[in-house]
């Protein structure tokens, strides 16, 4: 057992009881959610993505939901789509195929993807609510590890487990390699790193992560013993990592011909935002962005935007280095955010994707968790569910307008 730790010894009867309780949280939680994307089906209209006279069933295939679908019937294109002027279209290159293709598999006998499609997700996301107890549970105790599963399971973005969307399955084994990482079980990792690598773009993340994580071991070894066999674990599995990330551009551009294949492909949603030429380099997409949201969406002066992002990244650095709920959680859980934060800003062009692509910095919940006040907690989960309809509403009731895209 890593030193610090407070998980004891649980029996089979206690491990059922906690899958218990936290299918029961879960459960209710998704009673929740299935009843607001019940109604924002009902309350959208003609001008809408979902359209009028649409059912549930048509949230959980809306949005990026189509492109799993398509890419599970159609495959990959062995030739890029164009514009017009030339430029590389949208096409399925920028989806992974894990989720895409178990939801095909598991819709089978029911002959629908959109079925498979929902008891991946919904099972996964299961699954990752019950691993996320088990990893905050080696940091915290029994009751804040239960309420950090509340406000994930009835979180702002806990639609995601009822839709076709890879963030369920993403969740199940990125909590399981962190979980592995916090027992020093990296055996496993071998396994679970390929599986992020294609489901959801964002295992170099994790590769930053195990460099720096490799860094903290080395510096606290006399504190708690680094081995050999353990560092060429973190240098291999940080190699896999790095590697597994730059895998599906290799496939890419191997299968289409084109060198830039994946990233033009990625770069044609960023043309949807921003007029001119979408181009790629570290950090400009939220520098671009910053100037986009505050000049030209707010018609406010631009500098304002630099200023909110410096603002907004040293808070997030503060927060990881100095609040003491933060801390509570571990180094693990601490690097694995920063990691995560500095990919975001590296790669990411800011808009309304940028909420659910929050999502895996899910840990963090423990942290809201700490305070022991009943006030507090039932406050955070008042604002939990506030935040879900908003973002139901919004992105499926609503849902059209370049700010609305979930």
């Amino acid at each position: 057992m890593v030193a610090g730790t407070l998980t004891p010894a649980v029996s089979v009867g206690g491990r059922g009881r906690i899958a218990l309780r936290i299918g029961l949280i879960y459960l209710t939680a998704r009673v929740v959610t299935t009843a607001f994307l019940f109604l924002a089906a009902e309350l959208a209209t003609s001008g809408t993505r979902l359209g009028e006279g649409a059912g549930i069933g048509d949230a959980v295939t809306a949005w990026d939901s189509q492109w799993y679908w398509y890419l599970s019937e159609a495959g990959y294109p062995s030739e890029l789509p164009r514009t017009d002027s030339g430029e590389i279209a949208e096409n399925a290159w920028a989806f992974m195929p894990l989720f895409a293709y178990l939801a095909k598999v598991v819709g089978l006998p029911f002959g629908s993807w959109a079925a498979g499609a929902f008891i991946v997700s919904i099972a996964a996301g299961y699954a990752a609510s019950l691993v996320l107890y088990h990893l905050l549970r080696l940091r915290l105790d029994a009751t804040t590890s239960t309420w950090a599963v509340v406000f994930f399971a009835f979180g702002p973005l806990a639609a995601l487990f009822q839709v076709g969307y890879a963030e369920s399955l993403n969740l199940l084994w990125l909590f399981l390699a962190l979980w592995c990482v916090m027992r020093r079980r990296y055996g496993w990792l071998y396994l679970l790193i390929p599986l992020m690598a294609f489901t959801r773009p964002g295992v170099l993340a994790f590769a930053l992560f195990l460099a720096l994580f490799g860094l903290w071991r080395w510096f606290r070894r006399t504190r708690e013993p680094l081995a050999a066999r353990e560092i060429l674990h973190i240098v291999a599995l940080g190699l896999l990592a790095a590697a597994s990330g730059f895998a599906w551009q290799l496939l890419a551009a191997a299968v289409t011909g084109e060198p830039g294949a994946y990233l033009a492909t990625e770069l044609a949603w960023r043309r949807n935002w921003i007029s001119g030429e979408a181009a790629f380099a570290p950090l400009e997409g939220f520098v671009t962005g910053a100037e986009f949201w505050f000049g030209t969406m707010w018609q406010l002066p631009p500098v304002l935007g630099y200023v909110t992002l410096a603002v907004l990244v040293l808070g997030a650095a503060a927060a990881l280095l100095f609040v003491p709920a933060v801390k509570k959680l571990g180094m693990e859980v601490r690097l694995w955010s920063a990691s995560y934060l500095v990919y975001l800003l590296l790669v990411f062009f800011p808009q309304s994707s940028l909420f659910r692509l929050l999502v895996p910095l899910s840990p963090l919940w423990g942290a809201f968790a700490v305070p022991k006040s009943p006030v507090w907690r039932g406050g955070v989960l008042t604002l939990c569910v506030i935040g879900q309809w908003w973002w139901v509403y919004n992105m499926y009731a609503l849902g059209n307008a370049a700010w609305q895209v979930p």
